[in-house]
């Protein structure tokens, strides 16, 4: 029995649980096993956060564990690449094959072996723990794990010193809250909890979103901007709150540095100027400064969806100065959530062991430009062309940046690659082995949250299905057959996972409670205080400057002669029923979803002959995909939402939303630029 598992006289049995998948929600799991099975996952009533409420796709999670098309036993590769035709072999088998044939690459040069993987666990344990140690040891490239929220991390860093930000829960309490860049009812719904009762209590709700989505339905109100303006809109806010004086002077002097220089930048953007930038009404600007300039508290949600085009860091940094300006921090229902990630105090150093280099500085690869990163040659330049690919936690394929490169990539027949995972996945299907790992459900974790500020404990509810093996067994036999010695390797999971946080949480106080909520004051940055150099809010920040509105890679202002071309502005939104691209093979969700489908405002549909329910084909010169239309008003004009992410298999033609996305990147952060992309739409 599990150490945090409770049993009744007729052995069913609770185990507690976190939820590992890539949400600022991180919840706390109740796992109810009866006969050796999970019967259900449920969330636990006591977690402050998680108060019971489960979303959709996580409620069905044994489904997803119990699936029938899930992988029980390591696969090597029978058919071409991409034909997902494999013979079952053996442990010893496969791990043999692999180990023989990655030792004799990195004889010539370890680099040309790339580990590739992102955050289908966010667990400390299961996610860049024995995997980091491995391919340090190798002097394997390391990899920019860029592919979701590094831009606004990266800019978060910049303004406040960390990924810090209020308590979720305090949102309850403000009487103004911007929700921008999020659609919460599907990709933060214990946030939306708190959203809730604040507008039963009388806050005022705003949505800023290119899309109108289930959150702005919701709201108060809606400002429908176009797609990478976010960083304008903040601009046009400020020359508000200076030229009517809704600053609050003493915070601002106290609290942040470099100030005048934005306030002279600021001042230019006057809401004529911001609305048409943006695509909204000066009314719409002057209305949402005033609100913002005159209640308190006032708090802003913000989420990764505004940061994923060219300015998106800039973006960043101008939102979180906003706070700042009007004292909003002072409250503890005032301030900015992005990401509380930086308030855990993980032991990176002892989970993946850098040291175990030896001195050694291998190139690093993005994993957001991996469609041209698999298709160059060796140079002086790039280092040794990749001749090997292991992935973890990903499915490159289904989710990076302009897939035909990353297609092509991974189709070739001289690229060797091994993949981790559950079930065939586009990326799987390309692979020469797959080995079998286990689900959350079957091996121990811990996790910190980039929503909350609670740490949590996952205990292996049932024994591994099949014969799937936890990451860290799998890597830990790897490095056996490469013979490598150091202790670390012979490291349990949990002893593992008593080193993650270090001195900062007691590993055997999350065993017995289940999660450990972090000792932080409730208004973090009433003082200032904040965690950089001078505790001040960096503004005009040394080797980043001043921040300002970067206009897109693709639009109509920055590239007329290719929106002559292609004059849609496109966005790719999470399907509802899906987390990224996982959940897609889980038939109860899929059917809610339907079809892959592209929503488009009737204004753009008509011109082009679009009626609801067409088949349409989505295309620029990168590739094109297909899908079925929604004449929506979700979709404001010139503007079009391709909802993903979809396997590609299992979408029309073979094709997924990231047929047309480019591997253009941020300006902070070396962030794809997934919401920064110019189509058209056709009827076929």
């Amino acid at each position: 029995m599990s150490p945090a598992a409770d049993s009744d006289l007729s052995g069913v049995r609770t185990v507690r649980g976190a939820c590992p998948h890539d949400c600022p929600d991180t919840c706390a799991l109740r796992v109810t096993v009866q006969g050796g099975r999970v019967v259900k996952v449920q969330g636990a009533v006591d977690h402050p956060t998680t108060h019971g409420a489960l979303c959709t796709k996580v409620s069905r999670y044994a489904e997803r564990s119990y699936h029938a098309e899930r992988v029980l036993h390591p696969l090597r590769r029978v058919g071409s690449k991409g034909a997902g035709r494999f013979e079952r072999v053996g442990w010893d088998e496969a791990l043999d094959d692999i180990a023989g044939r990655l030792a004799a690459i990195a004889a010539r040069d370890p680099q040309a072996i790339v580990p590739y993987s992102y955050a289908g666990t966010m667990g400390l344990v299961q996610g860049e723990s024995m995997a980091a140690r491995f391919f340090h040891k190798l002097g394997a490239s390391l990899l920019d794990r860029t592919i979701c929220a590094s831009a606004g991390g990266e800019a978060l860093t910049v303004s406040y010193g960390a990924k810090v930000g209020m308590h979720v829960e305090h949102f309850a309490e403000a009487k103004l809250i911007l929700i921008w860049g999020s659609n919460s009812i599907a990709s933060n719904l214990h946030f939306w909890t708190y959203a809730q009762a604040a507008k039963r209590a009388g806050a005022k709700l705003v949505c800023i979103d290119p899309r109108r989505t289930e959150t702005a339905d919701k709201c108060h109100q809606h400002l429908a901007l176009l797609p990478g303006t976010d960083g304008a809109l903040a601009l046009g806010l400020m020359r508000e709150l200076i030229v009517n004086d809704w600053l609050d002077h003493d915070y601002i002097d106290r609290h942040t540095e470099g100030w005048p220089a934005l306030r002279e930048k600021a001042l230019a953007w006057t809401p004529e100027r911001t609305a048409a930038v943006c695509g909204l009404g000066a009314g719409e600007v002057r209305g949402l400064a005033r609100d913002y300039g005159t209640t308190r508290p006032a708090a802003i949600r913000l989420n990764y969806g505004m940061q994923r085009v060219r300015g998106g860091g800039n973006a960043v940094r101008l939102v979180a100065t906003l706070p700042c300006l009007v004292g909003a921090w002072r409250h503890r229902a005032g301030g900015l959530l992005l990401s509380s990630s930086g308030w855990f105090a993980v032991d990176r150093a002892a989970l993946q062991r850098p040291d175990l280099l030896a001195g050694r500085r291998p190139r690093t690869i993005n994993m957001s430009t991996i469609g041209d990163d698999l298709l160059r040659e060796s140079s002086a330049d790039f280092g040794p062309g990749i001749e090997a690919l292991v992935v973890y936690n990903s499915n490159p394929v289904a989710v990076a940046p302009e897939s035909p490169k990353v297609v092509r990539g991974f189709a070739r027949e001289d690229l060797f690659t091994v993949v981790l995972e559950h079930f065939l996945t586009d990326t799987a299907d390309h692979a020469d082995y797959v080995l079998p790992a286990t689900t959350q459900l079957e091996h121990l974790d811990v996790h910190a949250s980039y929503g909350h500020t609670s740490a949590l404990i996952n205990e292996p509810a049932v024994s591994p299905v099949g014969e799937a093996l936890p990451n860290t067994e799998i890597f830990r036999r790897l490095a056996r057959r490469m013979g490598y010695a150091d202790a670390c390797f012979a490291d349990s999971d949990e002893t593992i996972a008593r080193a993650a946080f270090g001195d900062a949480i007691r590993f055997d106080d999350l065993r017995e409670h289940g999660w450990v909520k972090l000792p932080l004051p409730d208004a973090p940055f009433a003082q200032g205080g904040f965690p950089t150099p001078s505790g001040k809010c960096r503004i005009d920040a040394p080797g980043w400057g001043v921040p300002d509105h970067v206009p897109n890679h693709e639009s109509a202002a920055s590239t007329p002669a290719l929106a002559a071309r292609y004059p849609l502005a496109m966005i790719s939104p999470p399907a509802r029923n899906f987390l990224n691209s996982s959940f897609v093979n889980v038939k109860s969700l899929r059917d809610i979803e339907g079809e892959p489908l592209l929503e488009i405002h009737p204004h753009d549909a008509a011109p082009r002959g679009i009626h609801d329910g067409a088949s349409v084909r989505v295309f620029n010169e990168r590739g094109q995909y297909w899908c079925k239309a929604a004449l929506s008003e979700r979709a404001r004009p010139g503007v079009v939402n391709g909802l993903g992410i979809w396997w590609r298999k299992l979408g029309m033609h073979g094709t997924n939303v990231n047929e047309v996305t480019h591997q253009k990147l941020t300006d902070l952060g070396r962030a794809p630029s997934f919401y920064d992309c110019l189509v058209d739409v056709s009827v076929t």
